[in-house]
Order: structure tokens, then C-alpha cells, then sequence
């Protein structure tokens, strides 16, 4: 099996987090500049055999789509273009950063991890491909 990665797109960077070969566990892999992310993913997944890429879609609470959702469609088109064979799925991110500070909270980090936007990014990606892997164990 393939890994699957997902990708919470932010304005200035990304948080990136990754399933094992078998697709059970979802750990956080790092965080990429927004403007590097194009040539990370590209790279990452010719070395690692992702066949598919989630990709948060951030929404309001109205059910309207986040101001940033227009780049991020951008983004898609050039993956497309880049990587026509890798799946792209889109999942529903809302509270995802919100989420993210809750569970370092409860996981016991420290107050400095907490306020590092870096972490708090790459925890959202990581809540963001557990519940694509329970969506599609479903």
C-alpha cells in the first residue's frame, strides 16, 4: 500500500502529516513554507509512493468557504498538472486549529510548544488525515 499524505494549506506555511505503508496511523511529518510547498510535495511523494493527497478545506461556520480556499484551489490545479496520477481528497477542516491546541493541552506540552504556529499546523494536518483514514474505514 501506498502512504497517504494531507495538507493543511496556509497562507504562510503548511503543516504536512503522513500514514504508515498500511494507512492506520497518521503522524505529523513537518511544516513547509507556503512557497516551497509545491516542490516538497512533488519531491516527497516521487521518493515515498503516496497515491493519494488530503487537502483541508477550510470553511466557515455558515458553510461558506475561508478566503484562503482560492488559493488553495490554485494549488490543486497545479498538483493536477504536476501529478495527474495521485487521488486528490478534499476534507472539511473546520475547528482543526482549535483541535490541535486541545490536544497538546491534554498531551501535557508546554506552554513555549504551544504557542509554536509550526507545531500547531502540523497537529492540524495530522487531525485532518485521521479523519479522511475514519471517514474511509467507515
Amino acid at each position: 500500500m501506498a502512504k497517504i499524505v494531507a495538507i493543511d494549506y496556509g497562507g504562510k506555511r503548511c503543516g504536512i502529516a503522513v500514514t504508515d505503508p498500511l494507512q492506520i496511523i497518521a503522524s505529523g511529518l513537518t511544516t513547509v513554507d507556503t512557497s516551497k510547498l509545491m516542490e516538497f510535495i512533488y519531491n516527497f511523494i516521487k521518493r515515498e509512493g503516496v497515491d493519494t493527497l488530503v487537502i483541508g478545506q477550510p470553511m466557515r461556520l455558515n458553510n461558506a468557504p475561508s478566503a484562503i480556499e482560492t488559493e488553495i484551489l490554485k494549488f490543486i490545479e497545479k498538483l493536477k498538472l504536476k501529478l495527474p496520477e495521485v487521488t486528490i481528497v478534499r476534507i472539511d477542516e473546520r475547528f482543526t486549529s482549535k483541535l490541535a491546541m486541545d490536544a497538546l493541552i491534554r498531551g501535557g506540552a508546554k506552554k513555549k510548544d504551544r504557542k509554536n504556529k509550526k507545531l500547531i499546523d502540523q497537529v492540524s494536518a495530522t487531525m485532518i488525515l485521521q479523519s479522511y483514514l475514519e471517514q474511509k474505514g467507515a
